[in-house]
């Protein structure tokens, strides 16, 4: 008897619970786990009526109902406090952040930010390039001027304009000794013939420019200001395997060659060569030559 009344309570207590829960709205029941369904899907059917409140902790904050447990709300809740996150495009903006907006902004790309950092960081290639370039014409010059104060024949000497191994005077005490050119130095009592060369960042791969300072000559290929028209002084005649050396016996025997002289002609030898002329008369020659081509002597003039 008492085993089937039990079982005639579990079917009552099985049918109230699959009854329409609209008709148990206000049914108070304990606070397990059903009842607490039966009451957070009540109120979401029926809006207009008061739910019952649970203290934290009780048995309804474990309901898996909908937004209604403390499981469900706690996430929710810690998720809407936090401040508002920047968007990947703007943490990439502003180039600074915790590690995650960094992440964030290099995959978005660089914003301005980003292009100044990039932009400071490819500067230092070119520096780095530039430092090679200094040293390899640094040791490119030493060694020059070791060859040179080597010379038996004591053809050129060199002294550093201001202590700059970058920028020479270069005494030519020699030419072709059947020339007029000679004899004039001879009577002009001219010990030398005295060079300013300067060399670019990028020497030996571009020439250095040359120029005579004094004293005042004539022909021999020496142009206003003392500019010296040769083929092998410009970029394209130009090759990396030249010495100082090679250059300067080269100019010596150009200048026989054009028949150059020292300018006596009162009121002219005493002035002096230009720099910025000798700039200027350079650039028009090299541009001359680069359109009409430079003239090849013939094999006769050797």
């Amino acid at each position: 008897m008492a085993t089937l009344l039990r079982k005639i309570g579990l079917i009552r207590l099985h049918n109230r619970d699959t009854e329409d829960p609209k008709h148990h709205h206000n049914h108070r029941g304990g606070g397990g786990q059903q009842s607490a369904s039966l009451r957070g899907k009540s109120g979401t059917k029926s809006g207009g009526h008061k739910q019952q409140q649970h203290p934290p902790g009780g048995a309804g904050d474990a309901s898996p109902g909908p937004g209604k447990g403390k499981g469900k709300r706690a996430p929710e809740l810690a998720q809407r406090d936090k401040p508002p996150q920047p968007a990947a495009g703007a943490a990439g903006a502003a180039g600074a952040g915790g590690p995650r907006d960094q992440a964030a902004g290099a995959r978005a790309g660089p914003g301005p930010a980003g292009a100044a950092a990039a932009a400071a960081g490819g500067s230092l290639v070119p520096a780095a390039r530039q430092q090679h370039c200094t040293q390899v014409r640094s040791r490119r010059l030493m060694k020059e001027l070791q060859d040179i104060a080597r010379l038996s024949d004591r053809f050129i000497s060199v002294e550093l304009v201001d202590e700059s191994l970058f920028d020479w005077n270069v005494k030519l005490h020699q030419v072709d000794k059947d020339s007029v050119l000679w004899q004039d130095m001879k009577e002009t009592n001219t010990e030398f013939i005295l060079l300013n060369l300067t060399f670019p960042d990028n020497f030996p791969f571009s020439p250095p420019f040359m120029r005579v300072l004094s004293p005042r000559l004539e022909n021999g290929y020496v142009l206003d200001g003392g500019a010296i028209c040769m083929e092998l002084l410009t970029p394209r005649g130009w090759s990396s395997a030249y010495t100082v050396e090679a250059v300067m016996r080269q100019f010596a025997a150009s200048l026989v060659k054009g028949q150059g002289r020292i300018c006596r002609k009162a009121g002219k030898s005493k002035k002096s060569f230009s720099r910025k002329e000798a700039e200027a008369t350079f650039k028009s020659l090299v541009k001359t030559h680069e359109k009409y081509g430079w003239v090849t002597p013939p094999v006769s003039d050797g």
